[in-house]
């Protein structure tokens, strides 16, 4: 049964959000319970929930079962009628939605780069030699290992607070963030650095916030398609299908980015893969690196269907300079 009232009137309809209980991610949640509560003049509640993501914090995503892990409680909330529709960081909801599931809209995105943020150093290039630097995306692994071979890279799980707190107690000498998500708690003031996309491509819809319903909500889908901001939603959509043509998840280091992709105009997108290898070698060795293979393609896009020819076009450039499909990916 669904969680909104057949008693109220259409044009105010009571939604029920599922969200995870970070304080990320209900900063998410609220906002987009603003959007709902202003523009379509709904009631909003939110149902927070602590998800597999979350509680498995010793262990990487790619040993785990991917950031999948992150959206699949909040899903069996839709199928079940206790939510309406789920909010997501883009970058955790997997390429291809579970059957019975739909992506209803994407918001407009905040910035897109990540975040250099340390409490003695202004950026990378004044870390010292063997510096410890937390991170637990292996895209940044690889890209942070290309830029400086001989830092050493630890893991660093846990919501941004956390992330934050053992920054502070002196576990890491830097950590690198999504520059959204800091911007988004207020805490903009913890970035020293930002990283241009030209020296760290960003993750497939990183910064971006989308909003997932069951497929046979027909009365949700129309509705939520007017908050969309399609700019966003063209560009990662060749983001994500870049991933999803490379079988991407959390046990490949891979980037998808796109600039220029104003709604009927140009897109240029860019692509970085690396070896998981590069990944899994000691951290600070000074045995060579695999190279990246970096690409990029520009092409109008006016419509997703364009958008994922992109992507595909891109993802194909990849695979002939030696980046290796990984089968379907979840994450």
């Amino acid at each position: 049964m669904s969680a909104v009232s057949e008693s109220n009137p259409p044009d105010m309809k009571k939604v029920v959000i599922a969200t995870r209980e970070s304080r990320l991610a209900m900063w998410q949640a609220e906002h987009v319970k603003a959007l709902l509560e202003s523009r379509l003049g709904w009631q909003v509640e939110l149902l927070g929930m602590t998800t597999q993501g979350d509680q498995i914090l010793d262990r990487s995503l790619s040993k785990v079962g991917g950031k999948g892990l992150f959206v699949k409680e909040l899903e069996v909330a839709l199928s079940e009628g206790r939510a309406d529709i789920a909010v997501h960081s883009l970058k955790d909801v997997p390429m291809d939605l579970p059957e019975g599931f739909a992506l209803a809209c994407v918001l407009e995105r905040e910035d897109p780069r990540d975040a250099f943020v340390s409490n003695q150093f202004a950026g990378l290039a004044d870390l010292p030699q063997g510096a410890v630097v937390g991170t637990s995306s292996l895209r940044r692994l690889v890209l942070l290992k290309a830029l400086r071979p001989d830092l050493v890279i630890q893991p660093l799980r846990g919501n941004l607070d956390t992330r934050l707190r053992k920054l502070d107690e002196g576990q890491y000498q830097a950590i690198v963030l999504a520059a959204a998500g800091l911007k988004r708690l207020g805490l903009e003031s913890r970035i020293r650095a930002t990283f241009e996309p030209a020296q760290m491509l960003p993750a497939a819809g990183q910064g971006a916030l989308g909003i997932e319903v069951r497929a046979d909500r027909a009365d949700l889908l129309a509705a939520l398609a007017t908050l969309a901001h399609q700019p966003t939603w063209l560009a990662v959509t060749a983001e994500r299908t870049v991933s999803r043509a490379m079988g991407g998840s959390c046990s490949m280091p891979l980037a998808a980015f796109t600039q220029g992709a104003a709604a009927g105009g140009n897109m240029q997108l860019s692509a970085a893969w690396g070896d998981p290898a590069t990944a899994e070698a000691p951290s600070g060795s000074a045995a060579p690196l695999a190279p990246l293979v970096q690409v990029k393609q520009s092409a109008q896009v006016r419509n997703f269907a364009e958008a994922e020819a992109l992507g595909e076009a891109v993802a194909a450039q990849l695979r002939a300079g030696g980046a290796v499909w990984a089968g379907k990916g979840q994450a």
